[in-house]
């Protein structure tokens, strides 16, 4: 491997370019006329503009992608997350293209990737799961009978789904028939893929998801957990490491089903498992598994001191794994927040467009991954993410307190954005005592919080 064509754009792809840098490689940035200006252009070694307005699907669009390392000579393709990082299709016209696809084999991308199969595979190792249809069901009236079996409230996810999208929730039989036409058809827009699979919902669980790497030698190790039960319509908005609810027995069965979940699916690369917990019964689910970097891998970053991009791309060039699971060392507690061009005292309504100033914080314990700078126009036309705040402190007590610092010193201009959220968060008194779970947000959107801090109302 030699040069490396990054398929994505935003934060992921200045991300990526700096791990190549930081082992010598060469880079190749694609990008859309919407994203010309943007500073993964600019950083990586060469750029080559592969879509013109409309531009949201470039990014989708495998043939220019494929073009593009043509004409760059690159040797493989690091494909960040979103877009076509999860696709077993592409990963397979890589592989038969010689082009090294940095992330796991096709074939494991298609196994993990269809939510169905991978919750057979989990059931093989004895991962526990959530009980729901046996596979993908595409008849609303044969749906309709295994939800009523299942019973309600019942999940409706598509099999080839991811960011939340593809998902909805019925409580009765009347909403289920709408409900399961909507998942469909939002699953084939976002995925080209209308198939999806019935879930028994958990009522009020936490979000817990397990680090893992393997090689393609054989050897799997996690990097432990991260709990992002902060989110808003399945997107997540704080993350952090370690989970504050999760006892050491607990903790330790998790890692090692995830662990024992990606060994069956010979997995090589970084990844992500996801469970649901149900803190009340102490009991842990299989959800699915991200076959890519995830957005959130800052903090199992900074909690192990480990780079868990070069690692991928090392794992890419088929060397071993450098580290045992003993070898592994975890260090006080990390949270992210993401800060997107979001208003959200408006229901988090997007606010793309110029940023008039950006001034990211510093100090200690203080990491940002952005892609903006001042004068930069944020398009409208891809995800709202300005950049993500990662902060660290000894203790969960002290990396909140970084992180009101870091906050107060992070100054944006020309746009809304979500710093207002973060925090009235870090003051609010359940997520201080750890006593929320994933609706949280949306039950106080639904109250009509607007999320301002006392002196400011």
């Amino acid at each position: 491997m030699k040069k490396v064509l990054i398929a994505n754009r935003g934060e992921i792809a200045v991300r990526v370019i700096r791990a190549c840098h930081d082992l010598g490689l060469k880079t190749v940035a694609v990008y859309s006329q919407a994203d010309s200006e943007s500073l993964h252009v600019l950083y990586a070694d060469e750029a080559i503009c592969i879509g013109e307005p409309p531009s949201q699907k470039s990014y989708l669009k495998i043939s220019n992608i494929l073009a593009a390392c043509e004409v760059t000579g690159a040797d493989a393709i690091h494909p960040g997350y979103g877009f076509l990082s999860e696709n077993a299709h592409f990963a397979s016209i890589c592989e038969s293209s010689g082009i090294t696809f940095i992330g796991p084999s096709s074939k494991t991308i298609s196994l993990l990737g269809d939510k169905a199969a991978a919750k057979a595979l989990a059931k093989s190792v004895k991962c526990p799961i959530i009980s729901g249809s046996d596979g993908v069901i595409r008849d609303v009236k044969e749906a309709l009978a295994v939800a009523k079996k299942i019973g309600f409230p019942i999940f409706i996810k598509a099999t080839a789904g991811g960011g939340g999208k593809g998902i909805r929730i019925a409580y009765d039989a009347d909403e289920f028939v709408r409900q399961f036409a909507s998942a469909r058809t939002e699953a084939e827009v976002s995925f080209n893929n209308p198939d999806v699979y019935l879930e028994r919902m958990i009522v009020n669980p936490r979000h817990i998801e397990v680090q893992i790497i393997g090689d393609q030698h054989g050897n799997y190790i996690h990097l432990g957990e991260r709990d992002c039960t902060i989110q808003r319509r399945r997107q997540k908005l704080i993350e952090e490491t370690p989970s504050p609810v999760l006892t050491d027995s607990l903790r330790k069965k998790i890692c090692e089903s995830a662990v024992n979940l990606v060994k069956a699916a010979k997995y090589s690369s970084v990844g992500t498992v996801e469970f649901l917990l149900d803190e009340n019964r102490r009991d842990f689910y299989f959800m699915e598994v991200n076959t890519r970097i995830q957005v959130e891998h800052t903090i199992t970053e900074e909690l192990t001191n480990l780079d868990l991009v070069a690692l991928q791309l090392k794992m890419a060039m088929g060397e071993k794994l450098p580290l045992k699971q003993k070898d592994v060392t975890y260090s006080g507690h990390v949270i992210q927040c993401r800060i997107n061009a979001e208003n959200p005292k408006n229901n988090f309504s997007t606010s793309p467009g110029l940023l008039e100033y950006y001034m990211p914080p510093g100090g200690p314990n203080v990491r940002v991954d952005s892609a903006c700078y001042p004068n930069y126009r944020i398009p409208p036309n891809y995800d709202s993410m300005i950049a993500k705040l990662i902060v660290k402190g000894k203790s969960r007590k002290e990396a909140i307190a970084v992180a009101k610092r870091a906050l107060r010193e992070f100054l944006i201009g020309g746009v809304h954005s979500t710093i207002p959220f973060h925090q009235f968060m870090l003051e609010d008194s359940r997520f201080l005592n750890n006593d929320y779970f994933i609706t949280y947000i949306d039950q106080l959107i639904a109250e009509g919080c607007t999320f301002q801090l006392p002196t400011e109302e």
